[in-house]
């Protein structure tokens, strides 16, 4: 199932309660991809990146081969926001008198640990690699951070788009009124160009397309995110789970969040199923699965569902994840 689904999309969010496996299946479905014959891109969210030690190699910020046709990458949340709050503070300068740029810095030192900042800047982040993903590679695949998080994630691209067009619309708004100002022959200083610290030889032409590319740059970029997270035949979302009583009730709630912000959930993987016929503990376990997963179908029964093994040893390095491929492949 999960193979199948990733066959057809271009881009594969994979998510769920920290602890069930995501990355694990998210590597394997991005190998068994680059095995294929496609171009694969493996991107962690998740603050707490595991692919480095999945893979037994060193991932950061930048694109590294982790096999051929496959590619990883780890998104630094804290860098992320360093980014932002740097560009944000560029532009904010370009719009103040100079002898105000150290309440901008003490604005922006206060924001960084604002509520929803770690969020806004991530969301870009990720904005912008699904933008470069789509042009340099076949297939991306996105490793989650646990269901709270990005269920929140989730939500931000509608938002956050809204709140970029407003800014636009502000923008563009302040320079109509500028306009009609000098238009009369009066000054428009006090109205704009001295709040804006203009400095000499800085025009204002130059100011605006700065600040102008800058909000027209974050207007396509979630503008594109939410075109693709809503668009059921390029993007996909699928629910890692064990089948357990807190797992389960999680995933529900995931889809839920997830249907309400357009995300369009494809399936549900349940990893770690308990064998049957290997003694009296592990069935009962399994049995007591079965009753989890009965209340997990009466709810997202109309989802395609696939069923892994729980496994004898850790999954890690390249064979391993190859054989646990070969399982997603073969597993219903």
């Amino acid at each position: 199932m999960l193979l199948e689904l990733a066959e057809k999309r271009r881009v594969l969010f994979i998510g769920g309660k920290g602890g069930v496996g995501k990355t694990t299946v998210s590597a394997a479905t991005a190998l068994a991809q680059a095995r294929s014959g496609r171009r694969v891109l493996l991107v962690s969210t998740d603050p707490a990146h595991n692919l480095g030690h999945l893979w037994g190699r060193s991932v950061g910020p930048r694109p590294v081969a982790l096999t051929e046709g496959l590619d990883g990458l780890e998104l630094d949340p804290q860098a992320s926001v360093e980014q932002h709050l740097n560009e944000v503070g560029a532009a904010l300068r370009k719009l103040m008198p100079a002898h105000l740029a150290g309440e901008v810095d003490k604005h922006m030192s206060l924001s960084r640990d604002a509520p929803g900042m770690h969020e806004a800047a991530l969301l870009e982040r990720i904005a912008e690699t699904v933008d470069s993903g789509l042009h340099g590679y076949d297939l991306v695949v996105f490793d989650t951070a646990p269901s709270g998080h990005t269920a929140r994630l989730m939500a931000l691209p509608e938002m956050m788009s809204a709140w970029t067009e407003g800014l636009m619309r502000r923008r563009e708004r302040s320079a109509g009124f500028g306009a009609v100002l000098r238009n009369l022959g009066g000054d428009d200083r006090g109205f704009g160009e001295s709040l804006l610290g203009r400095e000499p030889g800085d025009s204002p032409d130059d100011r605006d397309s700065q600040v102008r590319r800058l909000l027209d740059r974050r207007r396509h970029r979630f503008s594109q995110l939410r075109k693709v997270l809503g668009d059921a035949q390029q993007c996909a979302f699928v629910i890692v789970l064990a089948a357990e009583r807190l797992p389960v009730l999680e995933s529900i709630e995931l889809h839920e969040q997830l249907q309400r912000s357009g995300v369009n959930v494809a399936g549900l993987v349940i990893n770690k199923r308990s064998p049957a016929d290997a003694g009296a503990f592990l069935a009962e376990r399994r049995e007591q699965e079965e009753r989890y997963l009965d209340e997990l179908r009466q709810s997202l029964g109309h989802l395609p569902m696939q069923q892994l093994p729980l496994l004898a040893a850790d999954v890690q390095g390249l064979a391993a994840l190859q054989a646990f491929a070969e399982r997603l492949a073969t597993s219903d």
